[in-house]
Formats: C-alpha cells, sequence, structure tokens
C-alpha cells in the first residue's frame, strides 16, 4: 500500500517531502504527490509514517 496526500486539504506547506525516507513525495504540476511505487509507509523504519507525522493537516495524508 501507499499514503495519498488529499488536494482539497494540503496546504502546500511542504513540510512532508523532506521528511520522507523513501523520497516518495514531490512537487507535481498542481501540489505534493506521493508515488505509490516508491513509498513503503514507513514500514519498519518508524511507528507511523513521517509525512503523517509532520503535516500539520490532521487528515491530509491517509492509506490508498
Amino acid at each position: 500500500m501507499a499514503m495519498q496526500i488529499l488536494r482539497d486539504d494540503c496546504i502546500d506547506c511542504g513540510v512532508c517531502e523532506p521528511d520522507c525516507p523513501s523520497d516518495a513525495i514531490f512537487q507535481g504540476k498542481v501540489g505534493y504527490e506521493i508515488d505509490p511505487e516508491a513509498c513503503t509507509e514507513c514500514e519498519g523504519a518508524f511507528d507511523k509514517p513521517k509525512c503523517v507525522e509532520e503535516c500539520p493537516i490532521s487528515g491530509c495524508i491517509v492509506k490508498l
């Protein structure tokens, strides 16, 4: 599985991008996106995904 950024909720602050250990988050044409092929949900590295922990908007980043 992978994480997904909900476009309607994202404020494009960019906090999530540098903290992604798998470099799955990138600036897309409309805003930040998560590459589902690269996203590991931080399994084995952290208790929960770093992007979810760092995002200032609760519920903005969810599992696909």
